[in-house]
């Protein structure tokens, strides 16, 4: 069974860095996206930042030029690096991934446990 699992998060001061990965557990045949979101408390969840197959990233206008996004694919686990941190970052963050387990001929979406990131002096 796939599974996607966080870690990285934790409280920083504003100005400060953290960074985020997320790892597949589990046998993947093929991972077409994976993503960051974040859900602060009373807002919706939203898409921070993505990476395509082909390398492709694309990135919320909030975090550009502050976050970065990279991808080990023969470990298929991503990084997000959080610079600049702002304290409304202040989200717990969810891993997310369009993929095909080796057990299936489907894509489908996983999720991740999410990991709370607190921005605060």
């Amino acid at each position: 069974q796939v599974q996607l699992m966080e870690s990285g998060g934790g409280l920083v001061q504003p100005g400060g860095s953290l960074s985020l990965s997320c790892a597949t557990s589990g046998r993947v045949f093929s991972i077409r996206v994976m993503a960051w979101y974040r859900q602060a408390p009373g807002k919706q969840r939203e898409l921070v930042a993505s990476l395509d197959s082909g390398g492709n990233a694309n990135y919320a206008d909030s975090v550009k030029g502050r976050f970065t996004l990279s991808r080990d694919n023969a470990k298929n686990t991503m990084y997000l690096q959080m610079n600049s941190l702002k304290p409304e970052d202040t989200a717990v963050y969810y891993c997310n991934a369009v993929l095909r387990p080796e057990s299936s001929s489907y894509w489908s979406a996983y999720w991740g446990q999410g990991t709370q990131v607190t921005v605060s002096s």
